[in-house]
C-alpha cells in the first residue's frame, strides 16, 4: 500500500449487551436514548502519517470495512429511528432498541381516544366547568367572559399549532412537552422550561384538589351560623381543615398513580361519561327547572354573617341584558376584589390541559399520530362546551348568584347529585392527571441527568415502567401547594407557568422553521413562523397582564435555571437548535465578509497552526490562542496516506479526538484535518483550502525542526489524566470521546533516536511554499518550556517580559528596522502584549547598532524608531545594544549580494549573535526574532536550518517570525 510506512492496530471493545448492569430500569433507560455508535463501536484499524513540530509520528492503518456502508440510520433527538449495532465486517445483531423490553411489558398501549382526547378534555373541563364558570360570568359579563374565552383559545391554538409541528416531525419519546423542547432547544433551555412546566404541573395539581375540597365543603361543610351538624352538613370548616382534606384527597390520587397510568387511563374514560352526563342534566335543567330564589351566606371580612339574595330566573331577555357588562366585585373567597387580569387567570386554568396528551406520550402507540389528532378534537369539544355554558348561565341567572355561590349549578339542577358528581369526577381526575403528567416530566429530566442528584432517584421505576419516585417527589410538592388553602390564590401562578411553557413551545417551533433544517419536516403543516411568533408574544402579554411580579419572578427563576445549565455544560446527543440557527446566520454573514472590502487598520491574525502530536505540543496551542487577538485559529494535521489504496477516508473518524482535544485545553481553536502523499503537499492542501470567504488563515506556524527531546504534555496536566475522569456528571454525552480513549488515540512522542520522515528539505520547503502564497510565517521553538498558559492558570503577565528583535540578525548589513517584516514582527508582539496573560507584561525592543563605526546615523535612526512607535501606539522600552564585536565575525564576499537569503555564515558569527542574545534575553518568557526568508536552492535548506538553530540555540520560548503582508496602519 503505497504511502504507509507502518501498522499499528488499535480494537475498540464492544460493550458486552448480556451485562447486568445494562438491564436495570435505570441503564436501559438512558441505553434507549443513546445512538448506535455508543451502543457497540466496531474494531477497526487507523492509518495515521504526521510531524510534531517537525518530527514524525507513528502511522496507522484503517480497516478495510466501511461501518457507514452498512450502518443503519441514527437516532437522534427528532428522529427516532431504531438503530441497529453493527459488528465490523458483519450483519446487525442486535434488534431495534424496542425488543430489549420485554413485549409484554411494553408501556406504549394506549389510542388517540384513551391516550389524548380523554385526558385532555378532562383536564380542560376540572373545576373551572362547574365551580368557576358563574365566577367569569358575573365578574366578566357575558361578554368580556367570551372574549377571555376566545383570547384564551387563541393562545391555545396557537401553541397546539406547534405542538402538533413538533410531534408529527419525528417519534416522541415520554416526557412530552418536556422531550419537545429539549430536543429542540437543547438541554439548557429544555432542561430549565421543563422544570418550569413540571412546576406548574404540580401547582395545578395543588389547584384541583383545592378545588375539589371546595366542592366537597360547600355540601358536606358545616354551616358556619351553627354550631351543631345539620343533615349532611359534617365537615367542619377552616384553615387547617381545608389543608387536611386536601392531603386526604392528594394521598388518594398518590395511590392511584403509584398502580399506574393504565389504570387511570382507563378510569379515566368513565370519569367522562360521568362529566358527559353531568353537562347534559346542566342543559336540561335550564329547560326543565322553574325559576326559584335563594339566600346565600357568607362570612364577611370582620366576621360578620352576611346575606344575599339570588333568583334562578331560567330564560330570561332581561336577564341577559343585565349579565352582558361587567360588574367585577370583592371575591368571597379571597376577599379582594377581581379584576379582568385575575379572573382570566382563573379561566385560563381550563385551558392548561392542552399537553395532558403529549405527556402520555411515553405511553401512546402511535404519539406522532395520536397527539395532534386528539388535541385537536379536544379543545374544539371543549371550546364549544364553555361557549355554550357562558351564554345558558348568563340568560338564567342573576349576577349575585353567579357572584356569590360558586357551586350554583348544583341548586338549578333537576337533580343536584348529577353536578356533584361530575364537579368531584372532574377534579380528582384532572388532579391525577397533573400528577401523572408531572411526574412523568420528572422522569424524563432524571434521566437526562440535568440536574445531577438531587433528581436522580427519579429516574427510577417498577417493573411495569410506572416512575413510582418521580410520582412520590409530585406528591410532595402538591403537598406544600394546598397550604395555600384556596383555589384562586394559586390560580395566577399557575396559569403563568403554563404560559411561559407554551411559550416556550412556540419558541421551539420558531427556531426549527427559522433554522431551514432539511430534516424538520412535519406532517403537519397548518402552521408557520408567523403562528409561532404570534404565540410567543401572546404568551408573554397576557403573563404580564396577569400578575406582573408572578411574571417577573418566573422568568427570573427561567434565567437562573439556564445559567446553572449552561454552567454544568451537559453535552448531549440530541442535536441542538442553536447549532442549527448560528450555522444560518454564519452563512449569512459570511456570504457579506468580502475579502476586497479588507482594510490594513482591521487587519488581525488568522492562525493556522500545524500539529503532529498534541502529546509534544499542547503548551504552543495554548500559546498561539493567546496570540490570535480574536482571529481564525486553526489545528492543522496532514495524516500521511493514498486514498486510492484505503478502502475509506481515515481522517473523517478522527475529527472527534480533536474536537475533544481542543474541549480539553480550552482553546478557540478549529480543527482541519487532510490525508496526503507528504506533509508538504498536505500543508499546501491546508494553506489553500482552510477557512471559508473573507475567513481563511494569513499566517502560517509551525514548530521548530530540531532534534530536541519532545516531551508528554499529557502526562503533566491534570485534565488529562485518570483521575479527572470522574468530574464529568454520569450519563453525560462525550461525542463518543472519553478520557481513555482519547489518550489512546494520539501515538506516544518520538523518541529521540526515532527516525523521522519529514525531511529538512521538505520542512524548509514548506516555508518557502507559504511565504510563495502570501502567508506569513512563524516557526515556534521551545515552546514547551513555557508555563502558565492553561485555561485554570492565574498568570497576569506582570512577572514577565516580551522581547523583540527587529533586525535580520543573519544579514548585518541590513539596518533597515521599517520593512515589512520587521513591523509584522513588532505587531505581534504588541498583539501578545494585549493578550489576557501577557497584558501586564514588559515588552523591549532591541535595536542593533555598530557604535565604532565613523557612521552615526544609528542615532537617527533610533529617534525615527521612536517616533514610528508612538505613531504605532505601541508600549515598550526601547534597548540600545551594540553590536561590533558580533559583526567583526560576519565575512561577506564581494561577489555575493547583500539579498542572498542564506549566505555560508561562519560558526563564530552564529555563535556570537546566539551569545548577544542570551546575554540580553535570557530571562525573557518569550522572544520575536527576525527570520530570514530560506533560499530557493534544495540544497541550501539543511545549511538554513542549521543556522537558524545555531542563533537559538537554548534561548527558551522563542517566535521566528517572516512577515509578508502590511500590518501597521497609522491615520485613522
Amino acid at each position: 500500500m503505497s504511502g504507509l510506512q507502518r501498522f499499528h492496530l488499535t480494537v475498540h471493545c464492544a460493550s458486552d449487551p448480556a451485562s447486568p448492569t445494562t438491564n436495570s430500569p435505570l441503564r436501559r433507560a438512558e441505553r434507549d436514548r443513546l445512538s448506535g455508535p455508543q451502543k457497540k463501536q466496531e474494531v477497526c484499524e487507523t492509518v495515521s502519517g504526521s510531524f510534531r513540530e517537525g518530527k514524525q509520528t507513528e502511522p496507522r492503518l484503517f480497516s478495510p470495512t466501511m461501518s457507514n456502508e452498512r450502518t443503519p440510520l441514527i437516532s437522534s433527538g427528532v428522529c427516532g429511528l431504531a438503530v441497529r449495532a453493527v459488528a465490523c465486517g458483519g450483519e446487525s445483531d442486535a434488534t431495534p432498541e424496542s425488543a430489549s423490553e420485554t413485549p409484554s411489558k411494553d408501556p406504549r398501549k394506549l389510542n388517540t381516544f384513551f391516550g389524548v382526547m380523554v385526558p385532555t378534555v378532562l383536564s380542560m373541563f376540572s373545576i373551572v366547568l362547574f365551580l368557576r364558570t358563574g365566577f367569569v360570568v358575573g365578574h366578566a359579563g357575558l361578554l368580556q367572559g367570551l372574549l377571555m374565552v376566545i383570547v384564551a383559545y387563541t393562545i391555545i391554538s396557537l401553541t397546539i399549532l406547534s405542538i402538533c409541528a413538533i410531534s408529527t416531525n419525528g417519534a416522541i419519546q415520554g416526557g412530552g412537552a418536556y422531550y419537545m423542547i429539549s430536543r429542540s432547544l437543547g438541554p439548557e433551555f429544555g432542561g430549565s422550561i421543563g422544570l418550569m412546566f413540571f412546576l406548574a404541573k404540580v401547582f395545578a395539581c395543588g389547584e384541583y384538589v383545592l378545588g375539589l375540597v371546595e366542592a366537597i365543603l360547600d355540601i358536606f361543610g358545616s354551616d358556619p351560623e351553627s354550631s351543631v351538624s345539620e343533615g349532611l352538613r359534617v365537615l367542619p370548616q377552616s384553615y387547617w381543615y381545608t389543608v387536611l382534606y386536601s392531603s386526604v384527597v392528594l394521598l388518594l390520587c398518590l395511590l392511584v398513580c403509584l398502580v399506574g397510568a393504565h389504570i387511570y387511563s382507563r378510569t379515566a374514560f368513565v370519569i367522562l361519561l360521568v362529566v358527559t352526563v353531568s353537562l347534559l342534566s346542566i342543559f336540561i335543567s335550564s329547560v326543565a327547572v322553574k325559576p326559584r330564589d335563594f339566600v346565600i351566606t357568607h362570612k364577611g371580612s370582620d366576621n360578620q354573617t352576611v346575606h344575599y339574595n339570588v333568583s334562578y330566573t331560567g330564560f330570561s331577555a332581561t336577564t341577559l341584558r343585565n349579565n352582558l357588562g361587567s360588574g367585577y366585585s370583592l371575591d368571597y373567597s379571597t376577599n379582594s376584589v377581581m379584576s379582568f387580569a385575575t379572573v382570566f387567570a382563573v379561566l385560563f386554568t381550563s385551558c392548561t390541559g392542552i399537553m395532558a396528551g403529549a405527556n402520555m406520550s411515553g405511553e401512546l402507540k402511535t404519539p406522532s399520530v395520536s397527539i395532534p389528532k386528539g388535541t385537536i378534537v379536544a379543545v374544539f369539544y371543549t371550546f364549544t362546551v364553555y361557549v355554550l355554558l357562558f351564554i345558558l348561565v348568563s340568560a338564567t341567572c342573576d349576577r349575585n348568584l353567579l357572584i356569590q355561590d360558586y357551586g350554583f349549578l348544583q341548586k338549578i339542577n333537576i337533580w343536584p347529585p348529577f353536578v356533584t358528581i361530575g364537579i368531584y369526577c372532574a377534579a380528582l381526575s384532572a388532579a391525577m392527571c397533573a400528577m401523572i403528567g408531572a411526574s412523568r416530566i420528572l422522569h424524563a429530566l432524571a434521566l437526562d441527568h440535568l440536574f445531577g442528584l438531587p433528581l436522580a432517584p427519579a429516574a427510577i421505576t417498577s417493573s411495569s415502567g410506572n416512575p413510582w419516585v418521580a410520582v412520590l417527589y409530585t406528591w410532595g410538592l402538591a403537598q406544600c401547594v394546598v397550604f395555600a388553602g384556596q383555589l384562586n390564590a394559586v390560580a395566577s401562578l399557575v396559569t403563568v407557568f403554563y404560559l411561559l411553557a407554551y411559550a416556550a413551545v412556540d419558541l421551539a417551533c420558531l427556531a426549527l422553521e427559522w433554522a431551514s433544517a432539511p430534516n424538520f419536516r412535519p406532517t403537519f403543516q397548518l402552521f408557520s413562523w408567523h403562528t409561532c411568533l404570534l404565540g410567543i408574544l401572546s404568551c408573554l402579554v397576557m403573563m404580564f397582564v396577569i400578575n406582573p411580579v408572578y411574571s417577573s419572578g418566573s422568568i427570573v427563576l427561567l434565567l437562573l435555571l439556564l445559567l446553572f445549565l449552561h454552567y454544568r455544560s451537559p453535552t448531549s446527543s440530541w442535536g441542538y437548535i442553536s447549532q442549527a440557527l448560528i450555522f444560518h446566520q454564519v452563512r449569512k454573514y459570511l456570504l457579506m465578509l468580502d475579502v476586497r472590502k479588507d482594510h490594513v487598520k482591521f487587519w488581525r491574525p488568522q492562525m493556522l497552526l500545524m500539529v503532529a502530536n498534541p502529546r509534544s505540543s499542547c503548551q504552543l496551542i495554548l500559546f498561539i490562542n493567546q496570540l490570535k487577538k480574536g482571529g481564525l485559529y486553526v489545528l492543522g494535521h496532514v495524516q500521511l496516506g493514498d486514498l486510492d489504496s484505503l478502502p475509506s477516508d481515515p481522517v473523517q473518524q478522527q475529527y472527534n479526538f480533536w474536537l475533544s482535544l481542543v474541549d480539553k485545553l480550552g482553546v478557540k481553536a478549529f480543527v482541519d484535518l487532510t490525508l496526503s502523499l507528504s506533509v508538504r503537499q498536505g500543508t499546501q492542501h491546508l494553506l489553500r483550502i482552510t477557512g471559508l470567504g473573507g475567513m481563511k488563515p494569513n499566517t502560517l506556524i509551525l514548530g521548530f525542526y530540531d532534534s530536541c527531546t519532545p516531551e508528554d504534555f499529557f502526562l503533566q496536566d491534570s485534565a488529562f489524566c485518570d483521575s479527572s475522569m470522574g468530574q464529568g456528571s454520569e450519563g453525560e454525552y462525550n461525542f463518543g470521546v472519553d478520557l481513555p480513549s482519547l489518550q489512546a488515540h494520539f501515538p506516544p512522542v518520538r523518541h529521540v533516536e526515532s527516525p523521522r520522515w519529514l525531511s529538512p528539505e521538505e520542512y524548509v520547503g514548506i516555508i518557502s511554499d507559504a511565504i510563495k502564497m502570501n502567508k506569513n510565517v512563524c516557526l515556534a521553538r521551545y515552546f514547551f518550556q513555557l508555563e502558565g498558559e492553561g485555561k485554570d492558570s492565574k498568570v497576569d503577565g506582570s512577572e514577565r517580559t516580551i522581547d523583540v528583535w527587529p533586525l535580520n540578525l543573519l544579514q548585518p548589513g541590513s539596518r533597515d528596522y521599517e520593512d515589512v517584516c520587521s513591523l509584522f514582527l513588532l505587531q505581534m508582539a504588541c498583539v501578545l502584549n494585549m493578550s489576557s496573560k501577557w497584558r501586564h507584561a514588559r515588552m523591549r525592543i532591541f535595536l542593533n547598532v555598530e557604535t565604532e563605526s565613523n557612521d552615526q546615523g544609528w542615532v537617527v535612526n533610533e529617534e525615527t524608531f521612536r517616533e514610528l512607535l508612538k505613531k504605532l501606539r505601541i508600549r515598550a522600552s526601547i534597548k540600545i545594544v551594540p553590536w561590533d564585536s558580533v559583526v567583526q565575525h560576519h565575512v561577506q564576499p564581494d561577489w555575493e549580494l547583500p539579498a542572498e537569503p542564506t549566505q555560508a555564515l561562519s560558526e563564530d558569527f552564529l555563535s556570537a549573535v546566539n551569545s548577544m542574545l542570551m546575554e540580553h534575553s535570557s530571562q525573557a518568557a518569550v522572544r520575536f526574532l527576525y527570520l530570514p526568508r530560506p533560499s530557493g536552492d534544495r540544497s541550501q535548506s539543511q545549511q538554513y536550518l542549521a543556522q537558524v538553530e545555531a542563533v537559538t540555540n537554548s534561548l527558551g520560548p522563542t517566535l521566528l517570525i517572516h512577515g509578508v503582508t502590511s500590518v501597521t496602519y497609522t491615520d485613522l
